[in-house]
């Protein structure tokens, strides 16, 4: 199950790259709160761009949503929808499909709402449950009916069995059941609360505007308020935020090694957010870097391959001494609604969203970073239209280890037979894209990038690397009962 159904890709042409998760967000204390949410959910558009929706709640309206496919700005900007939302707490939700059912409903867009003996209650989740559908099946079968294909309403009925006398309470109850990673933002009544799985796979953090709260994502979403930011919600911590601004916190699971994900570094969140108390654009500025002293190679021009290439080809330019040039650019006007792909259209690939600099290209030996290769077939686009500018050679450095492994806790990932990198070594994917050289950083380089000096302990890894590594920290029950086998973490 997912917690946010697949559909296809934003774009046709956009297909090459891993999906980021989704994005939560929730703020109490404050007048017109979802207002504010709408805005921190803008700032978390990259995490997902298929639906949003907010729920908020006001004494004389109660209980208030809104759910709707397409951008953020398309629609939680428009006054008639907003006026419908009012309340001093709200929550909010952007999604990308993950690993669930076919198809788009607007019953899978979150967040989810519940009503208990104690009152009402929502849910947004970022992530996915790896033991949904035993969770699912055990509930059916014991006469829970359910309303969506998502993993997160799992949630919800786990609750509504808990005997537990709150909320708060119930929502400790349900997820001792449950298995995988995420970050949830819920509220009630009368409290905001959020909740990281054990290992802190997924991100969230807590920041203050005023005498309100927020809680977020990412720090990006922060900013664009004027909140202020406060920490990170711990790995295994609960937060509940009651009317009167106080807060507690709670520790619903046993302690564990935090393991949260590397590849937020890489790609996922936003160079402007503050990961780990670490600068993310500094940290891929790092990675390039590392890239340049672990895969040298003579060339004129290092380019990256916008926009996520960008910080790591400035860090590789710098260390190795090539001048750095912005050889592609972005169409960034490129949308879902652009044109119906018709055949003609998708043969033009990737020309459509991004175009080569010509004068800038011709008679180099170009070096282009990129952040990933998953399928490769957009690097093979570009490789072309690289060569067709004139470039006289194409050398590829990966910000990244090779995606040889798919992700269960959450990011949208093809199986593993369609990732390049588990069905080829890097000599012959190399051959495959038809490059003059095709190096990856090392995942003790990545280690180094992100602040671990002596790389990688592979005793006891410090992030969750498995779409790398195939080492998975939390076992993919549902997937391993299909038959998918795992490498045992070390």
């Amino acid at each position: 199950m997912s917690s946010c159904a697949a559909m296809p890709p934003a774009h046709p042409f956009d297909d090459d790259k891993l999906r980021e998760e989704c994005g939560v967000y929730g703020v109490t204390g404050l007048p017109e709160a979802a207002n504010f949410v709408a805005l921190g959910l803008h700032a978390l558009q990259h995490r997902g761009q298929e639906a949003g929706g907010i729920v908020s709640y006001d004494p004389d309206t109660g209980f208030n949503s809104a759910r709707r496919f397409g951008y953020v700005r398309d629609n939680f900007t428009k006054a008639s929808l907003m006026e419908t939302l009012p309340g001093t707490v709200a929550i909010g939700h952007v999604r990308y499909s993950t690993a669930g059912k076919k198809g788009a409903a607007i019953r899978d867009v979150q967040p989810f709402f519940g009503e208990f003996s104690m009152g009402g209650a929502a849910i947004a989740h970022n992530g996915n449950i790896t033991n949904a559908e035993e969770l699912r099946h055990d509930l059916i079968e014991r006469g829970s009916i359910f309303q969506s294909s998502s993993d997160t309403e799992c949630i919800i009925h786990l609750m509504a069995r808990s005997m537990a006398k709150s909320i708060p309470d119930r929502m400790e109850d349900a997820l001792r059941r449950v298995e995988g990673a995420f970050s949830i933002v819920a509220m009630t009544r009368t409290k905001l609360m959020g909740v990281r799985d054990a290992l802190g796979v997924r991100p969230l953090v807590l920041g203050q505007f005023g005498d309100g709260w927020v809680l977020s994502s990412e720090t990006c979403a922060l900013d664009i308020i004027g909140a202020r930011f406060v920490r990170e919600i711990e790995p295994g911590e609960m937060v509940v935020i009651s009317a009167d601004g106080s807060l507690e916190s709670r520790r619903p699971f046993r302690p564990k090694a935090s393991r949260s994900c590397i590849f937020e570094h890489v790609y996922f969140s936003r160079p402007d957010s503050i990961l780990g108390g670490r600068s993310v654009y500094e940290t891929r500025r790092q990675i390039g870097v590392e890239l340049a002293r672990e895969a040298p190679v003579e060339a004129d021009l290092v380019c990256p391959v916008p926009d996520s290439g960008t910080p790591a080809a400035i860090g590789y330019a710098a260390e190795s001494g090539i001048p750095f040039g912005l050889g592609i650019t972005r169409n960034q006007y490129m949308g879902r609604t652009f044109i119906e792909p018709t055949e003609q259209i998708r043969n033009m690939g990737v020309r459509l969203k991004l175009n080569v600099n010509r004068a800038l290209i011709a008679g180099k030996r170009v070096i282009l970073v990129d952040d990933s290769v998953v399928r490769g077939t957009t690097s093979q686009k570009i490789r072309e239209m690289i060569l067709d500018a004139g470039a006289k050679e194409v050398h590829f450095r990966i910000a990244s280890p090779p995606t040889a492994w798919p992700c269960f806790y959450g990011v949208d990932t093809p199986e593993r037979s369609k990732l390049l990198a588990a069905n080829m070594t890097e000599d012959e994917m190399c051959a495959h894209l038809n490059v003059d050289s095709l190096k990856f950083i090392s995942l003790d380089g990545l280690y180094r990038a992100v602040g671990e000096a002596n790389g990688r302990d592979p005793k006891a890894p410090q992030y969750c690397d498995a779409c790398f590594s195939g080492e998975y920290p939390v076992a993919p029950s549902d997937m391993i009962a299909k038959g998918f086998t795992v490498k045992a973490a070390e």
